[in-house]
């Protein structure tokens, strides 16, 4: 199990305080993560300055072939990085196998293909003898922050297009669940040239508001809270760098009179409670039709019972521990 960062070409062992990691499931610590230190973290984004000409300049054709094989490592590893992540995440394990690693590799092999389909636009000729045309450049060192719920396929989300439009990236994944994404940062050491992809690990109010404030970055991506998005902000408007915040959501369904209630309890079923419903997609509102309202109750109540709990490893597990007893709390504190 990896817990050093990736800065550069190197695997370094954090300077920081340790952070226990835990199993949701039993409460156990498996493993300790040390912080980065405020000079690790000026590290990481000098090693992705570094790397920004070459990769920038690097063809789409040659980016894309790397990302392939990144793909094609994922692909490789896919039972440990889901035994990780269920570890890691309480997720049950073949569900990560099955639904999320295959996504996840995907993700890489989808930016491959777009890396070589970039467009710009002609605009047309507004004074003689000059044309106008927009082209699209990367912008430098990209500051990614992301969360506990998806630690993996976020990783990949915030990689493969960064990657793809020749960007250099500092990741830092969550203090709660950085396990998978170091295990990743390994892997694409032997793939990528060194800086292209760097990782680091801490706490947000640490490590994660001096990130986005190094003089090297020129975008912050968050996918968090309203709360770690108004931070975000905060910083980025020191040196006016660009963001890309995914702050959530709170997904409706509309149910008409009409609807077909078979399909309906079925979609809800998978979607609403799939990875103990913590996901900003989650099915959690229902407006339902006043003729169809009791038998949609009464059905949905049926369904949601018969989920079946349990560890990760347990045959037939649907939903797993939610991340931490503090979120258990806040949810208790929902439902009562």
């Amino acid at each position: 199990m990896n817990t050093r960062f990736l800065i550069g070409n190197e695997l370094i062992q954090g300077d920081g305080p340790p952070e226990n990691i835990l199993n949701p499931a039993t409460g156990q610590v498996i493993a300790q993560v040390p912080e980065a230190s405020p000079a690790q973290v000026a590290q990481a984004t000098a090693a992705a300055q570094r790397a920004f000409p070459g990769w920038s300049q690097t063809v789409p054709k040659d980016r894309a072939l790397l990302l392939l094989k990144l793909a094609d490592a994922i692909d490789a590893s896919a039972p440990e990085l889901a035994r990780l992540e269920a570890t890691n995440t309480g997720k049950p394990y073949a569900l990560a196998l099955a639904d999320e690693l295959p996504a996840i590799a995907d993700v890489f092999r989808f930016f491959a293909g777009a890396a070589r389909c970039m467009t710009g636009a002609v605009t047309g000729e507004y004074m003689p003898g000059l044309t106008s045309m927009i082209r699209r450049d990367p912008i430098g060192v990209v500051a990614s922050i992301a969360p506990w719920n998806y630690p993996l396929m976020m990783a990949a989300w915030k990689l493969g297009p960064a990657l793809a439009a020749g960007n250099t990236v500092v990741l830092k994944p969550s203090e709660q669940t950085p396990l998978t994404t170091l295990a990743l940062a390994e892997i694409a050491a032997k793939i990528l040239p060194p800086g292209v992809f760097n990782v680091i690990t801490g706490r947000g109010p640490t490590v994660g508001a001096a990130l986005v404030r190094q003089p090297e970055v020129r975008m912050a991506s968050l996918t968090g809270s309203i709360a770690s998005g108004q931070r975000i902000l905060e910083g980025a408007a020191q040196s006016l760098i660009r963001t890309h915040l995914e702050l959530g959501g709170k997904a409706p369904v509309i149910v008409f009179d009409d609807a077909d209630l078979d399909a309906v309890i079925a979609g809800l079923r998978a979607f609403s409670f799939y990875n103990a419903g913590q996901d900003c997609t989650a099915a959690c509102r229902v407006y339902a039709g006043g003729k169809i309202y009791d038998r949609l109750v009464a059905d949905l109540s049926s369904a949601a019972a018969s989920v079946k709990l349990g560890s990760q490893d347990e045959d037939g597990v649907e939903m797993g521990p939610l991340i931490t007893a503090a979120h258990r709390d806040r949810v208790k504190g929902f439902v009562d």
